[in-house]
């Protein structure tokens, strides 16, 4: 591939493309779910749904893709809110997004760039 190539991918096709995402959410829950700051969130929640949403969403933010059909962010996570969701729960999230794309042995400019997406929907996710 060229270098010019490589630059106009996205950061999907960066990260690995589908199999990549895949792998990260599937770590991404299993870290999150055994995480007692943050696990009471998804109780009773059907994880293998959760996970599908999880993975075309990511897909779409990452350029991929978009077959996300899921709520907007505000709108998805409003319950979580009313249960007292707030920036620390949030902190957690993005501390396990990071570890997860570390022990993928993700490069750490795509760490970053996953990070800045993450983080720009922080407002919304807690009803800001």
């Amino acid at each position: 591939m060229t270098e010019e190539a490589a630059e106009n991918q996205s950061l999907f096709e960066k990260l690995g493309g589908e199999a990549a995402v895949d792998a990260a959410v599937d770590i991404f829950y299993r870290r999150v779910l055994s995480d007692h700051r943050i696990n009471r969130f998804f109780e009773n929640v059907d994880m293998e749904k959760q996970a599908a949403k999880q993975k075309a969403f990511l897909t779409m933010a990452f350029g991929g893709p978009n077959n996300y059909t899921g709520a907007d962010m505000r709108k998805a996570h409003a319950h979580l809110v009313e249960k007292g969701l707030n920036d620390t729960h949030f902190d957690a999230v993005m501390e396990h997004l990071t570890g997860t794309l570390e022990e993928l042995k993700v490069p750490k400019e795509l760490i970053d760039e996953v990070a800045a997406i993450a983080e720009s929907t922080r407002n919304d996710v807690l009803g800001r």
